[in-house]
């Protein structure tokens, strides 16, 4: 699971080290901040409100930075590797029934 969690900045993928967190922390590449529910693990769009931890409270912006306790870092590769995959079928499908 280690390698499934990458520790990059939401909005340019700059690499962050595990203690750039705090919730005044910028990234160096960009200068927004990276304790954003982007850069969560438990962030998933297509969640309920955007979030797979289910004691979370709502946050609103998604890009700005947050006090949540159950913020942890990185983000999961498996979601774009699913949304990978569906685009592969669908490219497959359509192939088919061309």
């Amino acid at each position: 699971m280690a390698d499934a969690i990458l520790k990059r900045c939401w909005k340019c993928l700059a690499s962050l080290e595990k203690s750039a967190y705090t919730r005044s922390e910028t990234c160096i590449g960009c200068g927004h901040a990276v304790r954003v529910c982007k850069n969560c693990l438990f962030y998933d769009p297509r969640a309920y409100n955007a979030c797979r931890e289910p004691q979370s409270e709502r946050v609103v912006d998604k890009e700005k930075a947050t006090f949540c306790d159950y913020f942890k870092p990185g983000q999961l590769q498996k979601v774009d590797k699913v949304a990978s995959m569906r685009q592969d079928a669908r490219k497959a499908a359509e192939a088919l029934f061309k």
